[in-house]
């Protein structure tokens, strides 16, 4: 964490100094009180600046973008990174020339990429934020496909009554099939087996 030490006339004075060098704005920085200014002996003998140590607050939001683009250069992949903080989640948007690469197969490379950015993000903190990386809107369209695929099972499961078993799915994409046919009369919804292989099953109600 970058800070530096400035002093001043007055507390606001060294503040306004250390900004000025750090070329940051108040809030980007926390600000310690090292020492009180005084006027000393008939305000001239002792006299006493004010000084301050200013330290550089690191945002989640920067670290993260310098994670991922050092990742994706790493990978010589082109991508253009966008990041909005809503309260306790950080949406990151990618944007570039190859970003099916960056989806991978069924977007487990986009899973792993947000898996990693999630690891960055809240490593050593308290407070916990929910990361949440896509591209060309790919977690919709996901979303989109996994909804007529839990519904189209679900007719089959109550055709030939049996259970069918589903393709093994990361949690985010179980909780859809399991959302999209919870309230389906005629059909109950499990996840079985251990990660990285859980599946979700759907069999006829009894």
């Amino acid at each position: 964490m970058k800070s530096i030490e400035t002093t001043g006339k007055t507390i606001d004075e060294a503040i306004k100094l250390g900004l000025q060098q750090l070329e940051k704005e108040r809030e980007e920085v926390e600000v310690k009180v090292l020492e009180v200014p005084s006027k000393g002996f008939l305000g001239i003998l002792g006299a006493k600046l004010a000084k301050v140590r200013l330290e550089v607050l690191v945002r989640p939001e920067d670290e993260v973008k310098k994670f991922l683009q050092d990742l994706f250069n790493g990978m010589g992949i082109e991508v253009n990174i966008e990041i909005n903080r809503k309260k306790d989640t950080l949406n990151i948007c990618l944007e570039g020339p190859d970003m099916g690469v960056v989806i991978g197969r069924r977007g487990q490379t986009l899973d792993s990429v947000q898996y990693l950015a999630s690891l960055v993000v809240n490593k050593g903190k308290e407070e916990y934020l929910k990361v949440f990386v896509d591209t060309e809107n790919y977690r919709k369209k996901r979303e989109e496909t996994l909804i007529r695929l839990a519904n189209k099972m679900a007719r089959k499961v109550r055709k030939i009554g049996k259970a069918i078993t589903l393709e093994p799915m990361n949690p985010y994409e179980r909780r859809i099939i399991h959302s999209t046919l919870q309230s389906n009369p005629f059909i109950q919804t499990y996840s079985e087996g251990d990660e990285p292989y859980r599946k979700v099953a759907i069999t006829p109600k009894k």
